[in-house]
C-alpha cells in the first residue's frame, strides 16, 4: 500500500494494472499483440513517461517465460536477420523522440500498426503457396527483415509497442504457432533487456518503480500459464486472426484522442 500511496494510485487503478500485467503474460505465451491494451492501461494510470519504465520490467517478466515454454522453438536464421535492424530502428526512434510529442507519437504508431495489419492481410489472402521462414534467407525475404525490423526497433524505443509489429512480420514470413511464439520470445527478450540500461540513465527505471513492478509481476504468472493452456486449444487460423485483431484494437487504441 506504501507503494500505491507514493505513487497515489486507488484500488481501482492498481486492479487495471494487476489485469494489465496478467495481460502481458497472457500475451507473451498465447496472443502476441494482446498486451498493446497493456500499454495503455500504464499510460492511462501512471504518467505517460514513468509508465514506460514500470511496463519494461513486466515485459521482461513475461519474456522470461515465454522463452522458458518455447525455447526450442526459435528460429534463429529469422532473429539474426532482424536484429541489425532493430538497432537501426532504435537510433530513428530515438532521433523522432527528440522533436516529437507525445500526440505525434500515438498518432504514427497506430498508423503504422493498421497499415501492418492491412498488409498481412491482404497478402495472406492473395498468397497462392504457404510460406516457409527460411525464405528469410532469400534477397525478398531479406529486405523484408530489414524493413519490419527498423519498424520494430522504432515503435520499441518510443512506446514498448514493438510487439504488433513483429507480430506482423512474423505472420506475413509463414511461421506457425510454436515456431512463432519461440522466435517472438527469444526477440523480445534481448531486445528488451538491452533497453534497461537506457531506461536507468533517463530515470524510468528507479527503486520507486521497481517496487510497484515488485507488486505487480506476480500478475505475470498466472496470464503467462493461462496463454500456455490456451495456445494448445487455438487452431492456427484462429490464433492469425487472434493476433491480426488484437494488432487492429491496438492501432485504434493509440490513434483515438
Amino acid at each position: 500500500m506504501d507503494t500505491m500511496t507514493r505513487w497515489h494510485i486507488t484500488g481501482w487503478e492498481f486492479a487495471a494494472l494487476a489485469f494489465a500485467a496478467l495481460l502481458v503474460g497472457f500475451s507473451k505465451t498465447a496472443v502476441s499483440g494482446a498486451n498493446t491494451v497493456s500499454l495503455a492501461v500504464f499510460a492511462a494510470v501512471l504518467p505517460a513517461r514513468a509508465s514506460t519504465g514500470v511496463l519494461l520490467p513486466v515485459l521482461i517478466a513475461g519474456d522470461l517465460l515465454a522463452v522458458l515454454t518455447y525455447r526450442r522453438h526459435a528460429h534463429w536464421p529469422t532473429l539474426w536477420r532482424l536484429f541489425p535492424a532493430v538497432a537501426g530502428g532504435v537510433v530513428a526512434g530515438t532521433v523522432f523522440l527528440m522533436w516529437a510529442d507525445d500526440g505525434i507519437v500515438r498518432t504514427s504508431i497506430g498508423a503504422i500498426l493498421l497499415l501492418m495489419a492491412a498488409v498481412t492481410v491482404w497478402r495472406r489472402r492473395t498468397a497462392d503457396t504457404e510460406r516457409d521462414p527460411d525464405a528469410v534467407v532469400t534477397r525478398g525475404g531479406r529486405i523484408k527483415a530489414r524493413s519490419y525490423g527498423v519498424l520494430g526497433g522504432f515503435t520499441t524505443m518510443v512506446a514498448n509497442a514493438g510487439g504488433p509489429v513483429m507480430a506482423m512480420y512474423l505472420l506475413s514470413a509463414g511461421f506457425r504457432k510454436l515456431g512463432f511464439l519461440g522466435t517472438s520470445a527469444f526477440f523480445f527478450l534481448i531486445v528488451n533487456v538491452s533497453k534497461v540500461p537506457f531506461s536507468v540513465g533517463l530515470g524510468l527505471i528507479d527503486g520507486r518503480s521497481l517496487l510497484l513492478d515488485a507488486a505487480l509481476v506476480g500478475f505475470v504468472v498466472p496470464g503467462a500459464l493461462l496463454g500456455k493452456w490456451a495456445v494448445n486449444r487455438i487452431n492456427q487460423r484462429l490464433f492469425e486472426q487472434l493476433v491480426i485483431a488484437a494488432t487492429v484494437v491496438g492501432g485504434v487504441q493509440l490513434l483515438l484522442p
